[in-house]
Formats: structure tokens, sequence, C-alpha cells
């Protein structure tokens, strides 16, 4: 209905039919002059509402015949009517760009370009382009760039009217648009050689294609990628070449991409080159040589497999392509292939803003970028045995990987759609406004033109809602490159190893491969041994029982997550270790394959590194929790003393009580070791700290509780009363911090009372419960120990285990030194006798806060104690500016200089009277006893310190204190750090410019 209530007219009826949104405006500009008599012509009308937006495409028309003179006009009107293949291409291309509408209004003669006789279904190469593009910059009407541009419309114009008509697929348009390039990157080199006659006389220079240019696969709108090679002329000096060659590169790259009256053609980008941006633009063969064969990267090698000559000297180009050709063969066999190919997958994620992931159709999940991965890296490891895989396009090698049996041929097909569709809708998207972009608009109106222009590549009906036709078309597509990014770079390698045929193995039409294939596909994969990974697959995937059916589903997607990580031999293995164990078990195969994050989890865990899958072998049921979504939530000390304390009550003998403690205390172990590895505890580093931390001190408190009550209902089983003493165990160090790393030690002092009128001798009781206390939390096990040390006692070693509060009162009042004073700032009660506890606190509370601080003697006690340390405990041949716990800028350094604040200040600011030692620093910053940055510097280094001290017993399974010196700990220690692939000389780097940042701080607070 109009607005006044009566019905639509007839005229504005017909174009609604034929799918008009804007009707009155569409019959106002058909009784335009120009176009008089079109308007009642059905035939027209209904080519209009054939075009992907009917109303651009009239408006586009009416701009032409407006810009005709009389002649013209009249000639095209009659064309229009009589001549069914011009009015389709002219109507289509007008329908689908504006910009090339708005070319045909500025030169509106080119539409004879679309004529029915010199459009051809031949379709044009470089060579016809070129000659084109010369005419129109030698008919000398306009200044060459500006010639240059026209022309290159023109032709652009011819493609799209073919790629819009049917009468090219996507394949013969990208490589026409390849060549167009090609073609204008001549044109624009031979003008630039007329402009500089003594550069060209100087040199040689050959422009090579790069990325989709080179490929013979580029969108309508693209950055055209090349690289220069040039050679003196001779006689020629070779300095004076390279200049004149740089110049003649530069005029080449300015007539494409400058912006003239015109417009612009495209930038050209040398990006590629060695060094990138930061070397010269021009390079001669040699040094092009010298450079791939010394310093080049991973992913140069792979830019390197679209190389193309495309412009300039001929033999020049063929001499760079045949010299560099042989290197892209052999990257895979590059140390670092796996973590460089992995760097720059991620850099190309990280880089996509987070509002436009979704709406990407290039580097987004399931996009273009994800099938020319998958192709390319397939290339790289078959290509060094089979030349026939090594083409520069995508589709073409995708044919060439099924051909070879690389790629099943039913994936192929879908992946071959997937890609076509995906590069259909973009060049939709670009050919619009002849814009740069890889977004799906959001607009309804740009969406339903590009629904209407792909109609016959779309599998559901779009009459109803072309707009909701095109968004499933492209979600399903997006999902089918998704998942078969894993199929076929994973499946393939089951069906070398099963010894089964592949429709047994596998779903139908997967290829088999030869083993030596499967070998270096796992080489590719960063697999260090693969034949030991052949072995595994084959003990995993082979047979026909149920167990094997399920891991030959798992085994694909597992491998990839093994393979994005440090050591994907160390998570294959123990993938297998665990499916040994628990194979046969009904919830463990069933877990993983219907809860993905339960296998994921897994597989992260297990090639993380040593310490989780350790303590998961030990008792490999504690998969289980990966799949409960608080599985990995720390217990808390109440939960897990009471849990213990029931284990302990029902053992008959201290030995299996605490046997039974340690048993929970290792599956606890693996909870919180796999919440870290995973990131469950944040992603703020102090804060994910800090988590694992309270964890590792809960579990250690709680165990230490079920040990005690263990060994003293030994004793009292023993002597068949109740223990003579009460008993109270005092955390020192880290534990008494609640600063725990995997690989801390647990200090403590033993303190007991005698209970009054008891016949035993209460300090022999105590001695023997502490003792044995120890013994049976070290006793070798399959439990993992606990070593409990005791040796920051009064006396050291040399003085008794245990003591009275009345012994260690008059010890301290009598003999304690200041680094004893300085010990006790961290001794917090945590298991035992409750009330003992607190006794021992207050008695300890004048001595680590002394009122009036510390004398000077003990400052300089303090100093020299510590310089001595610095000394004498670094281990024999440790790098001090990497060594965390001693080393420059480390722990002792920042917990040194806080516990002298302590002791000094401790008194007066209740702030400090704790025993953590970030919150003492906080508290001395805001106590203004320190400076707010010196406060954060060493806290930075502080947490970097005991992360990386963390990250070493995760990663290698024992303790240590200094950065691992194997390439893959070390990759494990960075990825953990959250440093990923590659960065592990980036960490290094870090570490010691926070450390060293300390150091300076710890000089000037703590020595003065």
């Amino acid at each position: 209905m109009t607005a006044g209530g009566s019905r639509i007219s007839r005229p504005e009826n017909r174009l609604v039919r034929r799918g008009f949104t804007a009707p009155e405006a569409a019959v106002r500009r058909l009784a335009a002059p120009a176009l008089a008599g079109l308007a009642d012509d059905p035939v027209l009308l209904d080519a209009l509402g054939a075009t992907a937006d009917p109303d651009l495409a009239l408006l586009g028309l009416a701009a032409l015949l407006e810009a005709l003179d009389e002649d013209e006009r009249h000639v095209l009107r009659d064309t229009l009517t009589t001549a069914k293949p011009l009015r389709d291409r002219l109507l289509g291309v007008l329908g689908a760009s504006a910009a090339l509408g708005d070319h045909l209004a500025t030169h509106p003669r080119d539409w004879h370009t679309l004529d029915t006789f010199e459009l051809s279904d031949i379709h044009p190469g470089a060579e016809d382009f070129r000659h084109q593009l010369e005419q129109r910059v030698r008919a000398g009407e306009d200044a060459p760039a500006d010639a240059l541009r026209a022309g290159y419309r023109r032709c652009l114009l011819t493609i799209a009217a073919r790629d819009l008509s049917g009468s090219s697929d996507l394949e013969q348009t990208a490589a026409e648009l390849a060549d167009l390039a090609g073609a204008t990157l001549r044109t624009a080199l031979q003008i630039a050689a007329e402009q500089e006659p003594d550069a060209a006389d100087a040199c040689r220079l050959a422009v090579i294609g790069m990325g989709k240019c080179g490929g013979r696969e580029l969108n309508y709108v693209s950055d055209v990628d090349v690289i220069f090679v040039a050679e003196a002329r001779e006689g020629v000096d070779e300095q004076r070449a390279l200049r004149a060659a740089t110049r003649l590169a530069a005029a080449m790259m300015r007539l494409c991409s400058d912006t003239t009256r015109e417009g612009t053609i495209w930038p050209v980008d040398a990006n590629l080159r060695p060094e990138g941006r930061n070397g010269p633009l021009v390079r001669t063969l040699a040094s092009h040589l010298a450079y791939y064969q010394r310093w080049a990267k991973t992913w140069e090698f792979q830019a390197l497999l679209k190389a193309r000559p495309v412009a300039g000297d001929a033999e020049l180009g063929q001499a760079y392509l045949a010299a560099l050709a042989p290197m892209v063969w052999q990257a895979t066999a590059r140390e670092n292939f796996v973590a460089d190919v992995q760097q720059m997958r991620r850099r190309v994620v990280a880089a996509i803003p987070a509002g436009e992931l979704d709406r990407q159709l290039k580097l987004g999940p399931g996009g273009l970028r994800d099938v020319e991965f998958s192709v390319q890296l397939l290339q790289l490891v078959h290509g060094r045995t089979d030349p026939a895989l090594r083409s520069g396009n995508t589709l073409a090698a995708l044919r060439a990987l099924s051909e070879g049996g690389y790629v099943g041929r039913a994936d192929a097909a879908s992946l071959d759609a997937a890609y076509r569709f995906l590069r259909s809708l973009e060049h939709r998207i670009q050919l619009f406004r002849l814009r740069r972009t890889h977004l799906m608009p959001t607009d309804q109106a740009d969406l339903r033109r590009l629904a209407r222009s792909l109609t016959t590549m779309i599998n559901d009906d779009t009459r109803a809602d072309p707009v909701a036709a095109l968004e499933r078309e492209w979600r399903r597509h997006a999902l089918e490159v998704r998942r078969l990014h894993e199929k076929l770079f994973y499946r393939p390698l089951l069906a070398a190893v099963a010894s089964l045929s592949a429709g047994e193995a596998l779903t139908p039409g997967t290829p088999a491969m030869s083993p030596q294939a499967a070998e270096a596909r796992l080489r590719a994969l960063g697999f260090a041994d693969p034949a030991a990974a052949v072995r595994h697959l084959m003990a995993l995937a082979a047979g026909v029982s149920r167990k094997a059916a399920i891991q030959r589903t798992l085994l694909p997607v597992l491998l990839d997550w093994f393979s994005d990580s440090a050591d994907p031999d160390a998570g294959l293995l123990g993938f297998r270790q665990v499916s040994d164990a628990l194979g046969r078990t009904p919830w463990y195969l069933r877990l993983l394959r219907d809860e993905s994050a339960a296998a994921e989890g897994l597989a992260r865990v297990l090639s993380a590194g040593r310490l989780a899958p350790d303590l998961l072998l030990r008792a490999p049921e504690a998969v289980a929790m990966l799949g409960d979504p608080q599985g990995l939530v720390p217990r808390g000390r109440a939960v897990l003393e009471q849990e213990i304390r029931a284990a302990v009550g029902r053992a008959p003998s201290a030995g299996q009580g605490v046997a039974a403690a340690r048993s929970v205390r290792r599956r606890e172990l693996f909870r919180t070791a796999a919440a870290d590895l995973l990131g469950r505890f944040g992603d703020e580093p102090a804060q994910a700290l800090e988590a694992a931390a309270a964890a590792l001190t809960d579990l250690n408190a709680a165990t230490l509780a079920g040990a005690l009550a263990a060994c003293t209902a030994d004793w009292e089983q023993r002597h068949g009363e109740a223990l003579p003493a009460r008993i109270a165990v005092i955390a020192m160090g880290r534990f008494g911090g609640r600063e725990l790393g995997y690989g801390s030690d647990a200090d403590v002092l033993f303190v007991h009372e005698p209970v009054p009128q008891t016949e035993h001798d209460a300090t022999a009781a105590a001695r023997w419960v502490c003792n044995e206390l120890r013994t049976l939390l070290a006793v070798p096990a399959t439990e993992p120990a606990l070593l409990v040390d005791a040796d920051l006692r009064p006396e050291g070693r040399q003085g008794p285990l245990v003591r009275t509060l009345g012994s260690y009162r008059a010890y301290y009042a009598r003999w304690s030194h200041v680094w004893e004073s300085q010990a006790l700032l961290r001794a917090e009660p945590v298991a035992g006798d409750a009330e003992l506890g607190e006794q021992f606190r207050e008695l300890i509370d004048p001595l680590r806060y002394p009122v009036g601080g510390v004398p000077e003697g003990d400052l300089l006690e303090i100093r020299r104690i510590k310089a001595r340390i610095e000394r004498e405990r670094l281990p024999r041949g440790a790098d001090p500016t990497t060594h965390t716990k001693i080393g420059r800028g480390g722990l002792a350094d920042v917990e040194w200089t806080v516990q002298l604040l302590q002791l000094q200040h401790g008194h007066q600011v209740p702030g400090l009277r704790t025993t953590r030692t970030r919150q003492a620093l906080l508290a001395a910053a805001d106590a203004g006893l320190l400076a707010q940055e010196d406060a954060q510097v060493l806290d930075a280094a502080w947490v970097l310190a005991s992360r990386v001290r963390s990250a070493v017993m995760l990663v290698r399974g024992r303790a240590g204190d200094s950065f691992p010196n194997e390439p893959r700990e070390l990759a494990g220690l960075a990825r953990y750090l959250g440093y990923g692939a590659g960065h592990s000389g980036e960490l290094v780097d870090h570490y010691r410019r926070t450390t060293r940042r300390a150091r300076a701080v710890v000089e000037r607070l703590f020595y003065g």
C-alpha cells in the first residue's frame, strides 16, 4: 500500500515482481529521455530483474545512456533490445558493480568491449591484455598513468562480464585477473623505462609475482605482491645497475599505486622481499641466493611456492626461479619448520580484530587461508619427492594432491567446492566498489545483492529469503573447511599404519599412504622420532575392536593438538600409555569421544611436559576429572583434610595410612597441574601463580595433617595409650608463605608440649612420631614423595628435630641469630595442635618484628650473609642472569629485600606482618618505605622467577632453578609462560631485562 492507502500502480507492481526494491524511483528513471522506448520492453525489464541488484543495474544503464551522444545512444538501445548476450553481460556488470558502472559513465564507449563479437568465449591471456593496455597508452589521449588506469578498467570490464554471465568459472576468472595484473606490470615497467631511459640501459630487471598474482589466482582487488631481481648489463658497475633498477622498480610501483583523476589500480607490495620493508627494494640474483641460504625463515620458502616471473627480463626471471625453487622443497627439513609454520598461523589469527573474526572470509576459522594453508603444507611435505605437486595455484595443487593419493577424491571435491564458493563470495563483495576487503557485509541490501549474484552456487532455495540462504551456505562451507583440515592432514596417517583398507580404517575416500610418506608428514608435524610415532599409531589404530575404531576417530584430532605443542612425541606416547591402561574401561574412550573438551585437555596435558603425565600414568583413572566441568577446581584444604583423615582412619597401619594420604596428594597434584597447564587459573600471570601456590600449599598442609594423624595413631596402638605430647607443625619458607611451587620441599619446624601426668617420655614420643612422618612421606613408592625439611630448626641438622615451646623460647632468647629471625618471618602453623601453633606464633612475633627494628650490626650481618650466598651457593657453570633463585634479580634478591623491610619496620607497620612476599611488598609501598615504581619492578621479577621455577618442574618433571638447555624443554617452558612457538629466545631476553631492573632496585634498597 502507498502512504495514501491506494494500491501500488501497475508499472511499479511489475518492477516489484522483478526484484526492484525502489519501484517508484525506477519508474521515474525509466521515463527519462535517454531510456525512451525501454520502459515498456518486457525482455529488458526481465533482464534487469535477473541481475544481482535491478535498481543498481537500471541506475548504471541510465548513467551510461546519458553519457553517450545521440547516435551512440541509439545504437546501444537497439543492441540491448536485440542482442541477448550483450544485454546479459552489460546489465550483469551494472547490477553487481557500482564501480564499473561509474567507469562506463566516465568512458561510455567502453561498452563496445562487451559486444558479442569482441567478447568471445576464447579467454584472453597476458599478451592480449598487454596489447589492449599498450593501445590505450599509445593513443596519447591521456597521461600514461591515466591511460593505464582507464585501460585496466576496460579489461576488467570484460573479465567481470564473463564471470557474471557464467562464461568463466572462478579458476578462469582468477587466472585472467592475474594475467591482467602481469600485463599491467609489464606496461607500467615499459612506461617507466621510457621515462628513465638511462636506468633501463644500465640493468636487466625481472619482476617476480608472488602470492595470488604468482599463483594465477588473483582477486578483483588485491595488493599485487612482487619481488625484484636485477643484474648489471655488460660493462656497467653493479652498484650503478642496482640504483638504476631501484629507480625503475619504484617508478613502476608508483604508476600502479598512485591515485590520479582516474583513481588507482592496486598497491604493488614488495614486502615479501628478503628482510621485508627494511631490506633493499632490488637485489641481484646472487644476493637473493645468499639471503635464502643463510637467513630466510620457513614462511619465506612457503611464500616462494607461488613465485612466478610476470614482467621484465624473462631470462633473468626464469634463472631466479630455477635457483630458488629447490630450496622450497627442502623447507620441511629445516629444524624449526613446524614452529615457524605454527607461529605464522597464530600471527595471522591474532591479527584479526575481535569484531571481525566472525565475518572474515579470508583469515577467519574455516576461511580461505585455512584451505590455502592445508594445501601448501601438504605440498611442502610431499612435494620433496613428488614434482607433480609443485604448483603455485591452490586448486591445481589440490587436484594434484588428490590424483597422487595424498587427499581422498571426495575430500578434494568438498574442499574444491568450498574454496570456489568462498572465493566467489569474496569476488562479488570486492566487485561492488572495487575495494580490497575480505569481510562479509552486514547491510541487508549488500547481502541481498550477494545472494542474488550467487544463486547458482547456493544449494538452498533463495526465492523466499535469499540472505538467509546465503548465510547458511557460507556457514556450511566454513564448517566443512574446518573439518577437512584435520582430516586431510591427519587421517591418512592412520591408513598408512593401521594395516587396514581405507574403508575399514577410515571414512570412505581416505587415501592410503606409504609408511615413508607417513613418517615425512609426522616429521613435518614436529615429531622428533616419526618412526616411533608410527609404531604408536599402529598399536592404537590397528585391529577391528571397538577400542581401535574409537581411537581411529579420536587420533586425527589428537594429532592436531599434539602437533601444536612443544613435544608431540611425548603427547602421543602418553596417550598410548594411558589408553593401554584404560582402553578396556568403558567410560574412558566414551568420555574422550563424547566430550571434546576432555579430549583436548588430555592432549594438551600429555604434550605440555613430564610432571602431569607422570602423575596421570600412576593412576590413569584421573582422566575422568577432565570431563567434569568442576573437575579441575582445587578442592580446598578443609575438604582435602577431611578426605585424607577418613582414609587414614581406615588404614590398619601408619605406613598404609600415609600411603593413602600420598595417593590423595598425587591425584590432587595432577588436578592442580592440569588446571595450571590448561589455563584454568586465569589469564593474569600473578593470579594464576597465586592460585596454583595456594592449591599446592593446602594440599601439602592436608597431607601433613593426615600423616601426623596416622603416625600418632600408630604410636598409640603400639603403646596402648594416648600420645603423651601435643604436636604442632610450623610451615617455613615458601610453605609458610603459601608460595609453594611444584618442586618445593615442605620446610617445617616441629614443636611439642608434654601432656601432664603421662608415664612415657613426651619428647621421645614426639620425636618418634615426627621422624616416622618424615620417613613415610619420603619413602620410595608409586606415589610422589613429599620431602619434609626441618633444617631451619634451632642448631640446624645438629639440633633436636622437635622441641618444646619452652626450649624454643630459651634458645631464641639466648642463642638466636638474625638469620633465624629472618627465617621466622614466614613461619605459619599448618598442622597438628592449633592452640600450640598459636602459642608458637605469639612466641616468635617479637623476634621477627622487633621493636626498634634491626640493629646496625645485624643489618651488616644480613648483607654479609646475602653476599656470601651469592658468591658460594650459585652452582658451578650456572648463569647468574638466569638462575631464578639466587641469580641476579631472582627470588632471593626480592625476598631478602622485602624481609629486611619487615624486620626493620614490621613492629610499626601492621601490613608488613605477613608471611607472603607480595603482600609485604605491597604494604611496604603503601607505607612509603619504597617507591611504587620500585615495588612494581620487584614484584614483576618475583612473579616471573616463581613462574619459571614452577614451569621447569612441570616441563621437566624434576625441580630446577635454571632455564633448561634442551630446546624442546625450553620451548615447553615458553609455551607455558605464554610466549608461543618459536619465542623461547624472547622469554629468556624478557627474563633478563626484568631481573636486571630488579637487581638495580635491590642494589639501592638492600645494599644501600
